[in-house]
């Protein structure tokens, strides 16, 4: 595997960052997921558009371009020979010394790291997977806003290791009024009477780019899409419910805090958006080779 790190590719083994780096100590940095589907990138100005956001919010300075950062990632899938691959995207603060102080660093890095991901048991796909919600709230837009997709993923593995323990594999964080917000790595849906339903970002609900491809899909099937703030009993009570996000793409789920959701079934809308969700995953994208 080659990795890129600031313009040079390392091996897998040769691939290191310092002990001083901000991102390792502090988890000062942002990320970005991407896939790659039969030779062409996903969504990728959306997911760089995404990175540079985020970058802006804490006030840090990515070294390239954004269009040096899309033909980077490209290249990258390309030295790896890959056709369909999932991307990790970071770009950290860079070393700095044992205080918190992020003036200490002088030069951001950037690594992109092309490889496989496997976010869910393939089988839960056909099946639909049983998700509980969990104490842990999620950040507050006054703290660490949950639109900055951070290196600082603790809030989200502290609730992911509470769907641990429950046994599920997902979980459904509520923000501190107690409405929905989203999953621990995706965004979530309801269906009622056939109209989509997705806490607002104003929630706690990240900017998902597969959230919002599942909106653009579902609008053009005809299925009205309300962005609206959802409470348990909403998600208990709907139709279908289904997650998504770039590694785990749209996951039906099928029971939430032990109530059965709907028929117990992948339901026939969320059938449908995850058919022509990998449709358009083949024909759209930045291609990797020409």
């Amino acid at each position: 595997m080659k990795i890129f790190i600031d313009g040079k590719y390392r091996s897998e083994q040769d691939a290191k960052v310092s002990v001083f780096d901000h991102g390792l100590l502090y988890g000062d940095g942002v990320f970005e997921g991407i896939r790659a589907y039969h030779g062409r990138v996903f969504k990728l100005k959306e997911h760089i558009d995404r990175l540079f956001y985020s970058a802006k919010a804490i006030l840090l300075e990515i070294p390239m371009t954004q269009a040096e950062v899309m033909q980077a990632t490209v290249e990258t899938i390309r030295a790896n020979k890959l056709r369909d691959c999932y991307v990790r995207l970071i770009v950290t603060r860079g070393i700095g010394t044992l205080g918190l102080n992020p003036r200490s660093c002088k030069k951001p890095s950037v690594i992109i790291i092309a490889g496989k991901i496997q976010v869910y048991p393939p089988e839960l796909y056909s099946r639909g997977m049983d998700i509980v919600t969990v104490p842990t709230v999620r950040n507050l837009h006054s703290a660490v806003n949950p639109a900055i997709k951070s290196l600082n993923y603790l809030n989200n593995i502290l609730a992911k290791i509470e769907a641990n323990n429950a046994g599920v594999e997902e979980a459904v964080m509520l923000n501190a009024e107690g409405f929905v917000a989203e999953g621990t790595a995706d965004n979530i849906f309801i269906s009622k009477h056939r109209t989509l339903f997705t806490p607002p970002l104003s929630a706690g609900a990240l900017y998902g780019v597969t959230r919002n491809t599942v909106m653009e899909l579902a609008e053009q099937l005809g299925v009205k899409v309300s962005e609206t703030n959802l409470t348990r009993y909403d998600l208990f009570n709907a139709d279908e419910c289904f997650l998504t996000g770039t590694g785990a793409e749209i996951m039906p789920v099928i029971k939430i805090d032990g109530r059965v959701i709907g028929s117990g079934k992948p339901g026939a809308l969320s059938l449908q958006l995850i058919e022509e969700y990998h449709t358009l995953t083949k024909v759209s994208g930045a291609p990797i080779y020409k």
